[in-house]
């Protein structure tokens, strides 16, 4: 809601919208007008990371959040809404203030498929804390990752405060189910650390989905606690359809 005028007040007007300097100067009571803003500003917050520069399958994981990036870009250039980037790892690699028009978008897009940040890992407290202290006004804001990462829910909670929040967590497969191949050499994308790794033993697979499962649920908790909505989206899904259902929900809620 942004202020706009100042009028003789009438009957039935909310008590709390006095303006008391206008009213005292008067010696008539005064009400503030408040108008609600159409206007959004949307915020992209997009783990650019070496754990999402990964894939079994096209579109690997940093395409596919590249290219629902510009699904909801192109959503929010078609209501006329500001759109801004705030690219990350385990601290903010880049910035870029919302602004609206389709060439600002097509920058985004452009950093989105070719910035190479200067850091391999995921912390996702830094660009939490930077959307607090830099976006002023109320946005809506995606923050894009595998969650592959160690707790933020303290500072989720401080910018969901400001900020309408919602989590996208993104995953390949095979991160949640390990096929059955054989002896495979497996590295750690963010330590560069080497495991040999037996998919034929049945107690490694159980393990290694028990462990993709817990760390989707430590991501679904947090944003819960902090009352901010979730999506899990693989990169073999059609995402059209769940954002449509999503959206539907958050609007019927």
């Amino acid at each position: 809601m942004s202020f706009s005028e100042v009028r003789s007040y009438q009957y039935g007007d909310e008590v709390k919208n006095i303006d008391w300097n206008v009213t005292a100067r008067s010696g008539d009571p005064h009400i503030k007008v408040f108008e609600e803003e159409r206007e959004l500003t949307m915020m992209l917050l997009v783990d650019i990371s070496s754990s999402v520069q990964f894939g079994t399958r096209q579109p690997w994981k940093n395409e596919w959040m590249a290219e629902l990036s510009a699904v909801l870009g192109f959503s929010a250039l078609q209501n006329n809404d500001q759109v801004g980037l705030i690219l990350f790892t385990d601290k903010v690699e880049m910035y870029i203030p919302p602004q609206k028009g389709r060439q600002h978008l097509l920058r985004i897009i452009r950093e989105l498929l070719y910035f190479q940040p200067v850091s391999r890992k995921t912390d996702i407290n830094p660009p939490l804390e930077y959307l607090t202290n830099v976006i002023k006004k109320k946005c809506i804001a995606f923050v894009m990752s595998d969650f592959i990462a160690s707790p933020y829910e303290k500072t989720l909670k401080l910018a969901a405060k400001r900020h309408d929040i919602i989590g996208m967590h993104v995953y390949d497969p095979v991160e949640a189910i390990l096929p059955e191949a054989g002896m495979l050499k497996l590295r750690d994308p963010e330590s560069g650390t080497f495991t040999l790794v037996d998919t034929s033993d049945e107690n490694i697979r159980t393990l290694f989905s028990n462990r993709y499962n817990t760390r989707l649920l430590q991501f679904k908790e947090q944003f819960k606690r902090a009352k901010c909505d979730t999506m899990s989206l693989a990169t073999d899904q059609t995402y059209l359809q769940e954002l449509h259902r999503f959206f539907k929900r958050r609007a019927s809620a």
